[in-house]
């Protein structure tokens, strides 16, 4: 939500303000993007409307129901392992686009943008990196990244117990803002230049890889490991998602922005902060796993990766 919303937003409202006017965008870039994001929208609301239509039955007519419980918690998971391997094969099959079948499209786009960067004079004149250089620089920042999320992950029951902080608020809203600060930054400078479509790039590339990719590999993994995940989220949070899906592609729709439209944006994350700052936390049931947290835990760990 925090690139859909926040990020994109302020990338319309900066750009507009900066450039006085609308910034027109390609259309490859927003069709390719905004489909993707309806589709993964779409592939992660079929569990949770699956279970949450059957679970009422269950609990209120046992009689009539054909599943009990613990049978419908287990055909949820079946059908999330199904959906997770569809979403990452369409996953590789939007790279493989990317790079072979609209790859000359993608540079000439993303190339006429760096043409029109107004800092790309100094950007030219700064000393490259070697290859060497460059390869040092990704191992050392993996490290990095890894330990800091390591220790964010540590540090995330004692902000929620003793810092009050709801959990709904800490998942959507503070966690994602200070993990993606830095690509934020980047992306707004990219608006501000007038690199739209490179900042439309940043901000919906990420979220495709989160939908499609990372959540539904942790699915996998955790299958894998014998721990019950699934893509079985709260009704509110899958809401959220999908009607963040469809304003944002209903923005893109026309091809350009303005600053108008970045603040609607932006107002509208405004609304999911406070709603989510409201929001109880949610009991956490279940089994123990294997790490010592319970299934309600993982759960809400694979949703703050999809947010």
């Amino acid at each position: 939500m925090t690139n859909l919303l926040l990020c994109l937003g302020t990338c319309f409202l900066v750009g507009g303000l900066a450039n006085k006017g609308e910034q027109q965008f390609h259309a490859i870039i927003s069709e390719t993007g905004s489909g993707m994001l309806l589709v993964a929208a779409f592939a992660l609301l079929i569990p949770s409307a699956f279970f949450a239509t059957l679970y009422s039955q269950t609990t209120t007519d046992n009689a009539s129901s054909q599943y009990s419980v613990t049978q419908l918690e287990h055909a949820t998971r079946g059908i999330s392992h199904g959906t997770a391997i569809i979403l990452i094969v369409s996953f590789v099959v939007y790279i493989i686009y990317c790079a072979f079948s609209s790859h000359s499209v993608f540079d000439e786009v993303l190339g006429n943008d760096e043409e029109m960067d107004r800092d790309r004079h100094r950007d030219l004149a700064k000393r490259k990196f070697t290859l060497f250089e460059a390869v040092l620089a990704i191992i050392i920042s993996i490290a990095c990244v890894a330990l800091v999320a390591v220790f964010l992950v540590e540090e995330i029951h004692y902000i929620v117990e003793g810092g009050h902080v709801p959990d709904a608020f800490l998942g959507f809203i503070l966690v994602p803002l200070v993990e993606k600060l830095a690509e934020h930054l980047t992306a707004i400078d990219e608006a501000y230049d007038n690199q739209i479509n490179f900042a439309l790039y940043h901000c919906i590339g990420p979220s495709i890889q989160t939908a499609l990719f990372n959540a539904p590999l942790a699915v996998i993994i955790g299958w894998g490991l014998g721990t019950d995940m699934d893509l079985n989220f709260e009704i509110f949070m899958i809401v959220i998602l999908v009607m963040s899906v469809l304003v944002v592609g209903n923005f893109l729709r026309d091809g350009a922005s303005n600053y108008l439209e970045g603040f609607l944006l932006i107002t509208i994350y405004a609304i999911i902060a406070l709603a989510t700052w409201y929001y109880p936390n949610p009991n956490v049931l279940g089994a123990e796993t294997a790490s010592g947290e319970t299934q309600g835990e993982v759960q809400k760990m694979v949703t703050k990766l999809l947010m």
